[in-house]
């Protein structure tokens, strides 16, 4: 046990026989007396437990080093590794998606192209089939326009023949009653025909 010297000089004087003269102290540890006076060094600072301390450093040191070794360095290592290992198929694969999605583009616009040619040629082969079809309508339309004028210009003829065929006999028989009219005697029919066909080549 330690006693100060504060302590020491406050103490009652012991009342036994054996008991340290006044201004003495003993302590059980055999401290100097040196100590009384307050003129101790900071056992940090005391040259005497320099090589205590050298020792607990450099077994402090070791332990540190052998945790940092065998525990913390192989697991920040592997932390390192790890992210190194997930970072390089992270970039794996995104460069494989980015490679499928620029394939996938190209094919797209490759089909597309296609589709679009595709799509020309269909509206092309539409657009002469259309000219075509337009062209043997109206041909087929004319032919038949053309039959019809010629029937027409038939029919017309004919009805045409016909009336100055009629205009003639009409011709003959009002000549018929003039002269039935004038004279008051019947004309011959050649007579009648002689007449209206002199009429007409005069006319």
């Amino acid at each position: 046990m330690f006693v100060t010297s504060a302590y020491a000089q406050t103490a009652p004087a012991a009342t036994d026989q054996n008991a340290a003269p006044a201004g003495e102290v003993h302590t059980e540890t055999g401290v100097a007396h040196e100590a009384e006076h307050g003129g101790g060094v900071f056992p940090p600072f005391d040259s005497t437990h320099f090589a205590s301390q050298l020792l607990w450093l450099v077994i402090t040191f070791g332990l540190f080093y052998l945790l940092m070794k065998k525990v913390i360095v192989p697991r920040v290592g592997g932390i390192l590794e790890h992210r190194h290992d997930r970072i390089a198929q992270d970039l794996d694969e995104a460069a494989r998606l980015k490679a499928e999605a620029d394939a996938a583009v190209e094919t797209y616009e490759r089909e597309l192209a296609a589709a679009r040619a595709k799509g020309n040629a269909i509206a092309e082969s539409a657009r002469e089939e259309a000219k075509t079809k337009a062209a043997a309508d109206r041909a087929a339309i004319e032919a038949e326009l053309s039959e019809k004028l010629s029937a027409a210009e038939t029919r017309i003829a004919e009805i045409k023949a016909q009336a100055f065929a009629e205009v003639g006999q009409i011709a003959e028989e009002t000549a018929s009653a003039i002269v039935d009219q004038l004279i008051g005697a019947k004309a011959t029919g050649d007579d009648i025909k002689a007449a209206v066909a002199a009429a007409k080549t005069g006319a």
